[in-house]
């Protein structure tokens, strides 16, 4: 008997989309998988055009059963090629628009919202990387019905909840190794979205209270510098700074194994994968009492969103006195989380 032949959809392929996607083909070898990509820049032609791009390119015969991210314009896709129509779809979201902040430069537009609300609503199962992805996807459809003028069905949202799950990306586990007690970890962009102005802020208070600590800056920058990574340079002393680079993965893995304490000041996290990955090594997460996170820690690593104060407050209490251990973040390893994704493709063919 042949396989079923399985497409993944991946329209915004970013490092971390193709991450998921190795482990997702990977993993679950029963398929006879097809990666169709596109690149993770120019985000909106990309979120609106994929359908166009894929035009030619997919092949002639559909496949058993689809696998599409949600940057994929499933509902304008299967209007294109109507023998997809048939083909039963899992769309997965690993972020939506609704709760994605932006910049003040940015263009805002309806689009994005509307290509992800049609593809949730032409799909036969949806998935979302954390419940936050979920419950703020389905607010915001409520959110956008209410600022329409007319004819928008009251129950988009219940709709689209009854045929949703949550599917976490599994992480892989770092290797723990000699911890340094004083080491702290920043292994996020330096954008705006991550709010790197609160951990410079609390960085510096430490400074005032004279407690000592060593940094890890491994997060992804852009040329130039981001000015509050410039500032932070500009702050602490250099001995003290012990990594300052986007380090290659098996370098990046050995310092997250050192690590004693991760932090986070985002304001757009889905799931926290660099977050769960540092704890994975036994880092100790501070992270913001928001999004995602509540649903992974429980309060003690937790602090109000955006309060330089109560973050370096926090880290001053940990470098000086009893650190709480690590949490358990086992529940988002591949082997435990491999059944579930299982069972969700199996859905479709059943």
């Amino acid at each position: 008997m042949s396989q079923a032949t399985a497409w993944l959809l991946s329209a915004y392929h970013t490092e971390s989309h193709a991450s998921w996607s190795r482990w997702l083909t990977g993993a679950i070898s029963s398929y006879d998988w097809q990666l169709f990509s596109l690149p993770g820049r120019h985000f909106r032609w990309r979120i609106r055009g994929n359908p166009l791009s894929w035009l030619d390119q997919l092949p002639g015969h559909a496949p058993d059963l689809l696998v599409a991210t949600s940057m994929v314009d499933l509902a304008t896709l299967r209007g294109l090629r109507p023998d997809l129509a048939g083909t039963p779809c899992l769309y997965y979201f690993h972020e939506n628009q609704f709760a994605y902040p932006r910049s003040e430069g940015q263009h805002h537009s309806i689009d994005p919202q509307m290509v992800q609300l049609y593809g949730a609503l032409a799909a036969e199962q949806v998935a979302f990387n954390s419940t936050y992805n979920l419950e703020s996807f389905l607010s915001g459809i409520e959110l956008l019905g209410k600022k329409l003028p007319d004819h928008f069905p009251k129950d988009l949202s219940e709709r689209i909840r009854e045929k949703s799950q949550v599917l976490p990306v599994p992480i892989q586990p770092v290797p723990r190794a000699d911890k340094d007690s004083r080491l702290i970890v920043w292994n996020h962009r330096w954008e705006y979205d991550k709010a790197p102005q609160v951990f410079v802020d609390a960085i510096e208070l430490l400074l005032k209270h004279k407690t000592e600590f060593r940094l890890a800056l491994l997060g992804a920058r852009s040329k130039p510098g981001h000015p509050e990574l410039e500032r932070l340079r500009k702050r602490v002393p250099g001995p003290w700074i012990v990594a300052d680079n986007c380090l290659p993965k098996k370098e990046y893995r050995a310092v997250l194994g050192k690590a004693q304490i991760v932090v986070s000041t985002a304001i757009h996290e889905f799931q926290g994968i660099a977050m769960l990955e540092a704890v994975s090594a036994g880092a100790s997460p501070l992270v913001p009492d928001a999004l995602c996170y509540p649903e992974q820690y429980p309060p003690t690593y937790r602090y109000p969103p955006g309060d330089a104060q109560a973050l370096a407050g926090t880290l001053h209490h940990w470098l000086t006195g009893p650190m709480p251990p690590a949490p358990q973040v086992e529940a988002f390893y591949g082997q435990e989380l491999l059944p579930h994704w299982q069972i969700a493709l199996s859905r479709l063919l059943n």
